[in-house]
């Protein structure tokens, strides 16, 4: 078959904003549709850009090149050329008149691409190889990477040094019974697990580098199956020197701001695609709402939630609380038997402790869990004692402690949620590239 001529190359996007019009052009890309008759094919070509009509006529073409085009099944790829006309009957407004083609891979007619769509999330799931080439898929994944690449933004405008910690963990930090045991090689460490959370050990760096962040993979062993759970989550993760509850609320607010702005500046029409709905994620603006645990809790019964005083909150509980709101709002001073030992208590009331959820509006739940951390050894053992926790096995965590502490506090925000809430997706599943879950490590 013969091959392309002289044509520049330039991506789908680069025609469709109008700047090619009567110029000729190759394009390489996928099959995304096709359909033909004796004399005329229109093929519509796909790469990460965007999705364009061609034409492709039988006596613009050689006789084997018509033929192949003719017949090319979706998902095949190609490259073409040809010129760009404007044509406001053609997705997009532009289309391309075919003069040169070349098949790169073609799918075989004894098994063509297995998917429409509507085979049923399983089936997409089993796919997901596949099903990633999908325009809802592809314009999901653009808003994600415009989210990681917001957090960056943010921290460095912050000031924030950006660290890594280990992945294998010897102790908990959320939660003994949401750890993945793991095997190691060292026969004397019998205990090895996959991390949680960074946080014991943000917590010895931020003594020298004071404003750090990470992101990285966590690993939670949570039967829980709603639509926001995953056994391995991507998790934004800052610690700061000489800040309490009410500075790291600050951080966290301005951070989901700037998250939600960058994507509504760099991925609207990917929104858009997404059936989200801009007014929306526009009506976000600081400063959120902050209600106490026992506000939030009053307010929660009051929409027909069942929660009561002492209890924490499970998604559907925060489901109905944030379902008919339109701004993510926090929920402070939870009491402190039902937050984890290292939360400090409230100097002026000892039965709550200096920490905050924040949870996103339209019934997404929590995004960001935080809260100042203990400052003294004396605090800090009282609550591993007052929970059970055996002081063993963090004894470099108490020498924290022991050597200059000053007062701290982070958050933990989980990136998948986050992205979840800003396409406006029904589940987390359809944020991420390969997700994992109890019943699914496959492929």
């Amino acid at each position: 078959m013969r091959g392309l001529g002289w044509a520049p190359v330039h991506t789908i996007g680069e025609v469709l904003r109008g700047t090619l019009a009567g110029q000729h052009v190759q394009l390489r890309g996928w099959l995304h549709r096709n359909r033909a008759s004796g004399q005329i094919a229109f093929p519509q070509l796909r790469d990460s850009t965007g999705v364009i009509q061609c034409v492709a006529r039988r006596d613009s073409l050689s006789p084997e090149q018509f033929d192949a085009i003719a017949k090319l099944l979706p998902e095949s790829s190609l490259r073409l050329q040809g010129m760009v006309r404007a044509d406001p009957r053609a997705p997009g407004g532009f289309e391309v008149a075919v003069d040169g083609i070349e098949v790169v891979a073609a799918v075989d007619p004894a098994r063509p691409f297995p998917l429409r769509g509507d085979e049923g999330d399983e089936f997409l799931l089993d796919n997901r190889h596949l099903w990633l080439r999908s325009t809802s898929m592809t314009a999901a994944l653009k808003v994600r990477a415009q989210v990681f690449r917001a957090i960056d933004d943010f921290f460095a405008q912050e000031g924030y040094y950006e660290v890594q910690s280990p992945s294998f963990v010897s102790g908990a930090c959320e939660g003994g019974s949401t750890l993945f045991k793991v095997e190691y090689g060292d026969e004397e460490q019998k205990e090895v697990y996959l991390t949680q959370s960074w946080q014991l050990y943000a917590e010895a760096m931020v003594q020298g580098l004071e404003h750090i962040y990470t992101v990285a993979p966590s690993f939670r062993a949570e039967k829980s199956r709603t639509r926001r759970h995953l056994t391995e989550f991507w998790h934004c993760e800052a610690e700061a020197a000489w800040m309490g509850n009410d500075g790291i609320m600050e951080v966290e607010e301005r951070l989901i701001f700037h998250i939600v702005d960058w994507c509504l500046r760099t991925v609207a029409p990917e929104l858009t695609a997404l059936g989200r709905d801009l007014g929306t994620l526009r009506q976000v603006r600081l400063p959120f709402p902050r209600y106490r645990y026992e506000e939030a809790v009053e307010l929660a019964a009051s929409k027909g939630a069942e929660i009561s005083m002492g209890e924490d909150f499970t998604y559907a509980v925060e489901k109905i609380l944030t379902g008919d709101l339109t701004v993510p709002i926090f929920i402070t001073h939870f009491p402190t038997a039902i937050k984890p030992f290292y939360h400090r208590p409230d100097p002026a009331d000892p039965t709550h402790v200096l920490c905050n959820d924040l949870l996103a509006p339209s019934g997404y739940g929590e995004i960001v869990g935080a809260g100042e951390r203990c400052v003294t050894l004396e605090e800090l053992l009282a609550r591993m004692q007052k929970q059970g926790i055996d002081p063993a096995p963090y004894e470099w965590y108490l020498d924290l402690r022991r050597y200059g502490a000053v007062p701290h506090a982070g958050f933990g925000m989980g990136i998948d949620r986050v992205v979840a809430w800003i396409c406006g997706a029904d589940h987390i599943k359809n944020v991420v590239p390969f997700p994992r879950m109890m019943r699914r490590v496959y492929p």
